[in-house]
């Protein structure tokens, strides 16, 4: 009768009331700061590809000093990884090959640009011109 007794007081764990009460207020609390943590995610890719656009343009100005121009827009960003037949070429630039943007799509570049010698942007998660937000464009003139 004795172990009868121990083995009913010896039962310990949690209702399911309890288990509710408890998921109920994290799915509170991940409703409160959610929404304040994911736009900081999107602007923490914007950062990125602003200090990857600044690492190309510091490659082209080197491949720039070697050959005295720099790539053309046929030649493209290539031009920084593998000599496509320039005399002078002292390459590659770039340690750990072309990068992609923080949405996984190539650079554009253009050489002449409209905005300067060359142009190098990425058109953001949205991959068109113009957006807000992540989707703005990410370029090296501004």
């Amino acid at each position: 009768m004795f172990a009868k007794t121990l083995r009913a007081g010896n039962r310990q764990g949690f209702t399911l009331i309890e288990l509710l009460v408890v998921m109920v207020i994290v799915g509170l609390l991940a409703a409160l700061v959610g929404p304040r943590l994911f736009p900081k995610l999107g602007k923490g890719k914007q950062t990125a590809a602003k200090a990857q656009i600044e690492m190309l343009g510091q490659a082209l100005d080197h491949f720039h000093l070697d050959v005295g121009r720099y790539p053309t827009t046929q030649e493209g960003l290539g031009a920084l990884t593998a000599n496509p037949g320039i005399q002078n070429w002292e390459g590659p630039y770039l340690q750990k090959g072309l990068p992609n943007d923080p949405w996984g799509k190539p650079y554009s570049y253009q050489c002449p640009g409209p905005h300067g010698e060359y142009d190098l942007y990425s058109y953001g998660r949205d991959g068109s011109p113009g957006g807000e937000g992540e989707d703005r464009d990410v370029v090296n003139w501004e």
